[in-house]
């Protein structure tokens, strides 16, 4: 996850404890490990690659917020991303979308994400990536891109925090703050039950 502000129900409910591993923060209990990358693409890949490298990890969940492009979509909506537009790479040789695909979760509402390294606030922005995707983040791209690199698993679980509506970073965090718990508990039923993931 990006951030402790989106984790913090994360780390509680999963009986998570601090470890002293560095450069990211991290988080180990029993049967999982939370690492904090930061906000951007190039953190996201660089803390994907830290778990790689520890050795025992095979899938990586990255959860946390996302912006909303367009109508339809309410504060606290929960999407399982099933394609992600790497939004300031386009292709090389013609100039079309790069694309990257998690690996598939059966029996939940999908989305197509697009990942920038700056928030989508503007309206003429946003109606830009909208010709593209449903939501945006500054993480997922990135983490499927290092995901496929290690050859590990790859789910992407998104939380609606802002909508068109949502112009600003205070009501950004406002709404992470209103939303996080909900995504946890989404995740706990949909990953975290014995089973589904190990």
């Amino acid at each position: 996850m990006a951030t402790y502000l989106e984790a913090a129900p994360f780390v509680r409910g999963l009986n998570l404890r601090r470890s002293g591993k560095k450069p990211f923060r991290v988080y180990d209990g029993e049967h999982y490990r939370l690492i904090l990358s930061g906000i951007g693409k190039a953190n996201a890949a660089m803390a994907t690659a830290v778990l790689a490298l520890d050795g025992d990890v095979d899938t990586v969940i990255n959860a946390g917020a996302a912006g909303a492009l367009r109508d339809g979509f309410a504060l606290g909506d929960i999407r399982v991303i099933d394609r992600v537009v790497e939004g300031d790479r386009p292709r090389l040789r013609d100039g079309g979308p790069r694309i990257v695909t998690p690996d598939p979760v059966e029996g939940h509402a999908g989305a197509t994400l697009i990942t920038h390294d700056r928030p989508i606030l503007k309206p003429a922005d946003r109606a830009r990536a909208a010709a593209v995707a449903d939501l945006a983040d500054m993480e997922g791209a990135a983490v499927v891109q290092a995901c496929r690199t290690f050859g590990l698993r790859c789910h992407l679980v998104k939380i609606v925090t802002d909508t068109p509506e949502h112009s600003t970073s205070v009501h950004i965090i406002f709404n992470i703050r209103r939303t996080r718990r909900g995504l946890y508990e989404y995740c706990r039923t949909a990953f975290f039950a014995p089973g589904i993931i190990t």
